[in-house]
């Protein structure tokens, strides 16, 4: 069994590369730790997608959407490129991302 490897990165660092498509990277600046905690809610909240559509129920599907969405802004993979955002507002969105997940998952 071939063991796991991390996918191709662009020289520049700023895509991962998938069966030959180019994905933004997640920002490096994130702490590792916090990385695992959005990475953990990303993937709660696609199970919550894939629910939502299975049951017929548009407002979960949104809502669950939605989530994914922060989760995925808050690695950096979405919204303005984390490159091209000075170091403390790229701190200020993952944390406030990151902030609203946990608070989302304990209501």
């Amino acid at each position: 069994m071939e063991a796991h490897r991390p996918p191709e990165k662009t020289p520049d660092g700023h895509f991962v590369v998938v069966k030959g498509r180019k994905w933004r990277a997640t920002d490096p600046s994130v702490p590792e730790e916090i990385a695992a905690r959005l990475r953990r809610h990303l993937m709660s909240a696609r199970r919550a997608v894939r629910s939502a559509t299975t049951a017929g129920d548009p407002e979960a599907e949104r809502t669950a959407r939605a989530r994914v969405n922060r989760a995925k802004v808050a690695l950096g993979e979405r919204g303005t490129p984390w490159w091209d955002q000075p170091e403390d507002e790229r701190r200020r969105r993952w944390e406030q991302g990151l902030a609203y997940l946990d608070a989302d998952a304990q209501s």
